[in-house]
């Protein structure tokens, strides 16, 4: 592949100084899962945003999650129609394979993803539109949250609830799936809905019986 060029020196740089400190000082926990395997109890699936640190934020070392990120953290219903799912590939090796006990779906604040389904399902994003598209194609899974939160008055309010609606799109979405509802209901899985705002460091979860997010 004559694309492909050397790594950046300031990346090769960062590398060598965890080899020499981080790896060196548990070399030990390491070789333990590499030998050993990864027996993560929790899947989280979040946003691809560079601002989302989830292992940061629960002090998680390795081996604790199985993470898979995409844009706006969504999980696309049960479809299997021959084609490629990178999301619903990782949900059902973490759920058959792993057989994780949650799965973790967490949104957070200044959402782009989201932000571009608002902008391309009030008309203002005829780029997401075009069926050459990949992100717009993909924010068309969020379009059942914008039919819920559309009549609320003001752009930030309609943006902040449409990020919540994407926990609660992909919350109903993974009950699609026979082994996630099989798992569920045979209480070896539960399902959990976050959203985090990156400004100020809270996390909220979704509360079913009050049907509403609230600080942890």
């Amino acid at each position: 592949m004559e694309h492909a060029k050397p790594l950046p020196s300031l990346l090769v740089q960062r590398y060598h100084g965890w080899k020499a400190t981080t790896f060196t000082e548990n070399k030990s926990w390491y070789r333990r899962l590499a030998d050993e395997g990864q027996r993560p109890k929790t899947m989280i699936i979040s946003c691809c945003d560079s601002r989302v640190h989830v292992t940061g934020i629960f002090g998680a070392d390795q081996g604790e999650f199985f993470i898979h990120r995409n844009i706006a953290n969504l999980v696309p219903p049960y479809q299997p129609d021959g084609q490629q799912h990178g999301t619903s590939a990782a949900l059902e090796y973490a759920v058959t394979a792993l057989k994780v006990a949650h799965v973790v779906i967490m949104g957070h604040s200044k959402c782009g993803g989201v932000q571009g389904c608002l902008d391309m399902c009030s008309g203002h994003a005829p780029e997401l539109e075009e069926e050459s598209s990949f992100v717009g194609r993909w924010m068309d899974l969020l379009r059942p949250g914008y039919d819920r939160v559309k009549d609320i008055q003001g752009y930030e309010a309609q943006r902040d609830a449409l990020e919540k609606e994407a926990v609660l799109v992909s919350l109903e979405n993974l009950m699609t799936f026979p082994f996630v509802k099989d798992a569920v209901e045979a209480e070896n899985l539960s399902l959990h809905g976050l959203w985090h705002d990156i400004g100020n460091g809270s996390v909220e979860q979704y509360l079913p019986d009050q049907k509403a997010f609230r600080a942890i």
